[in-house]
């Protein structure tokens, strides 16, 4: 067995019809160039990003992937994770929260039967829903409980993404009398949802973070999606996908904050100051050690970024084979990609560390907002710590063991 490859792309074309990879990522352009004009000192206030929220919201970027019948953007996937990068490379925090956002918003297409999944994706087109949550293990576990007046779902998520600007919550709980995982949609706003926002990480500050009390929270039929189980006689190979879809986001996430800090830390290179701030008087770009470090730096974001060129092709290939993916190419697809989000937090964390070294004692500087880079890409890499990927990869090649079905935070 050698290193997982791509399964064959079958004629069929794609059933997007909106405006265009091309549109969305001049959108994507502008909303970064927004948000990168005050990013520093939005992320040194750390306030819930509900302006962020409606920046995103007015460029039309939450509903990007809704098709356009539904009055989305009619995006495909790749779209969408070159958006979550270009966000990312200017705000890696308002990036963890559009790709949470992307992976959430898509759950009832991957997790429900068709009607249900068509009328959770129209009612959050129309209302412009903005999804919070996540789907990975946790214990213990959220509780979906039966009484008699009907479901209830009973306690406490720990750390997720948008929380506190979402309109609707994705989670995981388990079937109290079973134990099946099942993935839930719940209104925030619900009696018996409590948000507590006192996360105090010292990265990811605007990624709208905290914890959820769920205190006998009625759950309607249409609000649980289906299954979570990663049994196999239960896991189809196409809804096996979900991992890998939702992995290779925190790998774009990662690389636009690796390409994020080396373009900030190259304009400043190149003339003592960054956008918007008072020049500093800096070292020349003409010396070797500079230019040397830039080139390794280069270097290791641009192998990364191949990679999950690789890993997109990957899992764009297993979407569109649908029910005629086998189980050894959802195994293919997965290490792919895990191999991708390793490359990339590597490039992340090196690039947004050796960025202060090269500007030197200057980036210390509160007010440039260069430690921003770091304490984002490394506050994301130990809630999505790469030594499981690399076991995993390990095991598949050695092996030949399937990738674990492991959804993100």
């Amino acid at each position: 067995m050698g290193l997982a490859s791509a399964p064959s792309r079958p004629a069929s074309p794609s059933d997007r019809t909106g405006p265009g990879h091309a549109h969305w990522l001049r959108v994507a352009r502008e909303a970064a160039d927004d948000l990168a004009t005050d990013a520093a000192a939005r992320e040194q206030a750390g306030k819930a990003p509900i302006d962020e929220v409606s920046r995103l919201r007015e460029a039309g970027l939450l509903t990007l992937l809704t098709s356009d019948e539904s009055r989305g953007g009619g995006a495909d996937w790749p779209t969408a994770y070159a958006v979550v990068r270009e966000i990312a490379a200017a705000d890696g925090a308002i990036g963890q929260l559009l790709g949470c956002h992307y992976f959430l918003s898509w759950s009832a297409r991957f997790f429900a039967g068709s009607a249900l999944a068509e009328q959770t994706e129209e009612r959050a087109a129309a209302e412009q829903w903005c999804w919070g949550g996540g789907f990975a293990r946790q214990e213990p576990p959220l509780m979906l409980a039966r009484t008699s007046k009907g479901r209830v779902l009973v306690g406490r998520q720990s750390y997720t993404t948008g929380v506190l600007v979402a309109d609707r919550l994705a989670v995981r709980a388990v079937r109290e009398n079973t134990g099946e995982p099942l993935a839930v949609v719940v209104d925030p706003s619900r009696r018996g949802v409590v948000i507590d926002g006192d996360t105090d990480t010292f990265g990811q500050r605007l990624a709208a973070g905290g914890s959820v009390e769920f205190d006998n929270v009625p759950v309607g039929a249409d609000e649980v999606l289906g299954s979570l189980s990663a049994d196999e006689d239960l896991l189809s190979p196409r809804a096996a996908l979900v991992s890998p879809v939702g992995r290779l986001f925190s790998a774009q996430l990662l690389l636009g904050m690796a390409e994020g800090a080396l373009t900030e830390a190259r304009e400043y290179s190149r003339t003592g100051h960054v956008p918007s701030h008072t020049a500093w008087p800096t070292g020349t770009p003409h010396d070797p050690q500079v230019q040397t470090a830039y080139g390794e730096l280069t270097v290791l974001t641009r192998s990364a970024s191949a990679l999950t060129d690789q890993a997109l092709e990957a899992v764009q290939c297993g979407l569109e084979r649908g029910e005629a993916l086998t189980y050894d190419e959802s195994a293919d697809i997965s290490a792919l990609v895990a191999m991708a989000e390793t490359a990339a937090a590597r490039a992340a964390q090196e690039s947004t560390t050796r960025a202060l070294d090269i500007i030197g004692a200057r980036s210390a500087s509160a007010r440039l907002g260069f430690d921003r880079f770091w304490r984002n890409a490394r506050t994301h890499t130990l809630y999505e710590p790469v030594a499981h990927r690399l076991r995993d990869i390990g095991e598949y090649f050695l092996n030949g063991a399937h990738p674990p079905f492991v959804l993100p935070a």
